[in-house]
């Protein structure tokens, strides 16, 4: 049986949402928020338009795509995306885990599309790409937080295409490099792999998808908080700092200081190194324990963010586990998503450290040793 580490975590935050904030993170950094001034102020404009050139700027995005910050985090997003855009034609749907099982759900259910074609697969896998449609839209996940799984690349997707492809990329972005010529429309929300605070979402739309939200209506009303156009054209304002309700001004504040912090780095190619780094450690660790497994057993699909694990010991003794490490305080919010298989979920984004990941291993390792008998 191990002996109980000495070392804890400086960190002992793994939850996949909200993440962990950067390292040396201080409310200090929140000092120049410019709090109590309206948002349509030239101040709070300027706020919200420099976490939008940022973003476009860390991200590499093409120049002829627009982004927008949006109410309601990631879901908002992806919902205005879906409601704004879908119907026109046949539409592919891709889900292998809980967030784009909803997204499928909202599709046969909500705006109840008669014309979908689903493709699912269980925990721990992804359907074959090679049977989409492209003539049709494509909604997809690219990496599946509550699976631990992700999209391994672009190359499925074709570059002349009819139909739009509808990216939920919001555990993908800032880790992993996308194919921005082959996303239409890419929505994330900044409490994932930037470390910031929850209620805002991001809206990337592509001109093919800008074109398509100009010539189509859809046959089904929309709320304010989803319209993104007024008298048939793109309200361009809301991709320069203007947004369709109250932003919190402090949390935009937040954003961009994790953004500075990303670019001092040295941007997107060192947020990438960093959870890949991180992952190679529960690689490590997994590689040479026989009692714990990737949910995603092939490693060219493993999400390098959102780690899921299962653990040879019955869903009350994983839950044991959990439960232990948090009351030890070395390992916070790590259990599976609740529709999840029961195991471990660790979150490897760049805003954690590869140390705290090695020593949140060991106390993994001596917790199991502790609850399976």
């Amino acid at each position: 049986m191990p002996s109980k580490p000495q070392k804890k975590p400086l960190k002992a935050y793994f939850s996949s949402g909200p993440c962990a904030k950067r390292p040396g993170y201080n409310l200090e950094a929140l000092r120049n928020a410019p709090l109590g001034r309206s948002h349509r102020s030239a101040t709070g404009k300027a706020k919200l338009k420099e976490a939008i050139d940022s973003t476009k700027r860390i991200l590499g995005l093409p120049e002829e795509y627009l982004a927008a910050i949006v109410p309601a985090s990631d879901t908002g997003a992806f919902e205005m995306a879906m409601w704004n855009l879908l119907g026109e034609r046949p539409v592919e749907v891709v889900h292998f885990e809980s967030f784009g099982k909803t997204w499928a759900d909202d599709i046969r259910n909500q705006l109840k599309l008669e014309k979908a074609r689903y493709h699912a697969a269980d925990y721990g896998g992804l359907p074959d790409l090679s049977k989409i449609n492209f003539n049709n839209d494509l909604v997809i996940t690219w990496n599946g937080t509550t699976s631990g799984v992700r999209v391994p690349d672009g190359n499925f997707i074709p570059g002349h295409r009819k139909g739009l492809t509808l990216c939920d990329a919001t555990s993908a972005v800032f880790a992993v490099n996308l194919p921005w010529e082959k996303l239409d429309v890419t929505t994330f929300s900044w409490q994932k792999v930037p470390g910031g605070e929850g209620a805002h979402g991001m809206l990337i739309l592509s001109p093919r998808a800008v074109q398509r939200l100009e010539n189509y209506n859809p046959p089904w009303p929309l709320p304010k908080i989803f319209r993104l156009k007024k008298k048939g054209k793109l309200m361009a304002d809301l991709f320069e700092g203007s947004t369709i309700n109250t932003p919190s001004l402090l949390c935009v504040e937040d954003y961009l200081d994790a953004l500075r912090w990303a670019e001092e780095i040295g941007g997107l190619a060192e947020l990438i190194r960093r959870s890949n780094e991180n992952l190679a450690v529960i690689e490590e660790f997994v590689e040479r324990n026989s009692w714990i497994h990737f949910l995603a057993a092939d490693p060219a699909i493993r999400s390098n963010t959102s780690v899921c694990l299962k653990v040879e010991l019955s869903p009350d003794r994983v839950k044991a586990l959990t439960e232990l490490l948090e009351s030890e305080g070395v390992a916070y919010d790590i259990a599976s998503y609740r529709d999840a298989p029961s195991g471990l979920r660790f979150w490897c984004g760049a805003t954690v450290d590869k140390e705290d990941l090695e020593i949140a291993m060991l106390w993994v390792e001596w917790a199991y040793d502790r609850v399976r008998s």
